[in-house]
């Protein structure tokens, strides 16, 4: 059709053998008659994450009342949606794609996490979600923020105030002696890297996983804990939203978003169950036992 040809297709793709991908991390906009060719005289290989006609625009949410009006501002902590009379169905589910010689073949995806180190050899892994779950942030002055971060976007410094979850560190402290932690968020780095520093006084979190880690999914930054390289039955995600583990809801242990509720003591209730679980040898056993799992 005439509105076919003259949209574009928006590519998320990231770069095999790149170990980062340049913040914030956009969709780059290729003509529909555009041939793998072209990209292949820029890249070595393409990996296929997401496909969609139309425009991302960010989503309702209350980021966007609090934040200057720019885009890339808009998509520092926020997901990105789309229209979903433009949207071409994408199962990122299944194993990432290539084309070699103008065909399209399976490959296996590089695991997002390198070997287990020695001091975690057995112990299961816990991927651990950042705003609304450890901290709250805000784009408005808070007079009890707990960090103050600067954030450089389009040539200027915002201030990116920072609330920390009531009992937050003596879960981060008791969680690093019990799991291989992964802080997984969808937030750019250049934001929850420096709340990372702050806030991980034990180094509880062996690695840090931010958006380019995730699958964009439906109108959602999905973490797909498939990716990971770790055995699915050793494998918990701790988050708030649903949406970000809704590849692997077996797997989630959910927590009640949290904003500025200083009697919230959520994190510091959940430290016994943990405590019990990190004996188990399938996590799946204790989860649908807790009637937690699906």
């Amino acid at each position: 059709s005439a509105r076919r040809r003259s949209a574009s297709i928006h590519w998320a793709w990231t770069l095999q053998g790149v170990e980062s991908v340049p913040q914030p991390c956009l969709p780059i906009p290729i003509p529909l008659n555009q041939p793998y060719s072209q990209l292949k005289k820029d890249v070595s290989s393409i990996v296929l994450n997401d496909i969609s006609v139309g425009i991302r625009c960010p989503c309702p949410c209350r980021f966007l009342e609090e934040a200057p009006q720019s885009w890339h501002f808009e998509s520092l902590f926020c997901c990105l949606c789309h229209k979903e009379t433009e949207q071409i169905p994408v199962n990122n589910n299944a194993p990432l794609l290539v084309e070699e010689n103008g065909t399209i073949s399976k490959v296996p995806a590089k695991p997002l996490l390198p070997q287990i180190k020695s001091k975690d050899s057995g112990k299961i892994c816990v991927v651990i979600d950042l705003d609304e779950t450890l901290v709250h942030s805000s784009f408005k002055p808070v007079n009890n923020a707990d960090f103050i971060i600067p954030v450089e976007i389009d040539g200027t410094v915002h201030q990116v105030y920072v609330l920390k979850r009531p009992n937050v560190d003596e879960y981060l402290k008791r969680m690093g002696e019990l799991f291989e932690c992964v802080l997984f968020t969808a937030s750019l780095s250049k934001y929850a890297d420096p709340v990372s520093d702050l806030l991980d006084k034990w180094g509880a979190f062996r690695h840090r996983l931010f958006r380019e880690s995730c699958v964009f999914h439906q109108g959602n930054y999905v973490k797909d804990l498939s990716r990971l390289g770790r055995d699915l039955n050793k494998v918990i995600i701790v988050d708030n939203s649903p949406a970000s583990y809704i590849f692997h809801p077996d797997n989630a242990v959910p927590v009640t978003s949290w904003f500025e509720d200083m009697a919230d003591t959520e994190l510091l209730d959940l430290i016994p169950f943990f405590e019990r679980l990190s004996q188990v040898e399938d996590v799946y056993d204790i989860l649908k036992q807790q009637g937690i799992a699906s």
